[in-house]
């Protein structure tokens, strides 16, 4: 997984999965917060548009990464969901999760 970040948006890109999250990726995380918050946003759009694929871990990556978006004051938003990656959440059994954040679909 790779990403990059553009002012409020957070563009993901690869597979969000077990081997996609390295700790590379989680300090990528972690610099796209703090450039978030130093500029004095307080929300993320998340563009999940290039998302290949996700596994649990990769989708458990990134619950946390918006759970500590919140904590920093930032409302995370996930934009551009896939029905794939909505329907690999639901048998993954983890949609609920992410039920408390704002989710807007690919449209169709």
């Amino acid at each position: 997984m790779k990403i990059h970040s553009k002012s409020t948006v957070a563009h993901l890109y690869g597979d969000l999965n077990h081997s996609g999250a390295t700790h590379n990726i989680v300090n990528t995380l972690a610099a796209s917060l703090q450039k978030i918050e130093s500029v004095g946003d307080k929300s993320l759009h998340i563009d999940c548009t290039k998302i290949i694929s996700a596994d649990f871990s990769g989708l458990q990556l990134l619950y946390v990464w918006m759970q500590c978006a919140r904590h920093r004051g930032v409302e995370p938003r996930l934009v551009n969901l896939s029905n794939s990656l909505q329907q690999a959440m639901q048998s993954m059994g983890i949609s609920h999760c992410f039920s408390g954040f704002n989710v807007s679909l690919v449209a169709a």
